[in-house]
């Protein structure tokens, strides 16, 4: 049984375009920083996988966003999705 953070790494490639399309779409400035993880979870009415991205602005701040989808899935589509629910 896996656990909740999957051992294997998601591909660099994916994770780089998931943090660009994020950083277009939302009008993130350089300072942001964007963290990436591809969680998995076993719980009841909880997706099988989510992608959450982080955003940790330089004044402290901080805003998440989660995809469910795997990291490779995301695409900019499912995030326009969530700039219109925030």
């Amino acid at each position: 049984m896996r656990g909740m953070f999957d051992n294997a790494r998601p591909d660099p490639t994916a994770v780089s375009r998931v943090k660009a399309i994020f950083s277009e779409v939302f009008d993130l400035s350089d300072d942001v920083l964007l963290s990436v993880a591809e969680l998995r979870c076993h719980e009841p009415h909880c997706p099988p996988i989510e992608t959450v991205v982080t955003a940790r602005i330089a004044n402290g701040e901080t805003k998440d966003w989660r995809v469910h989808k795997p990291i490779s899935e995301v695409d900019e589509a499912d995030v326009r999705a969530l700039s219109t629910k925030t």
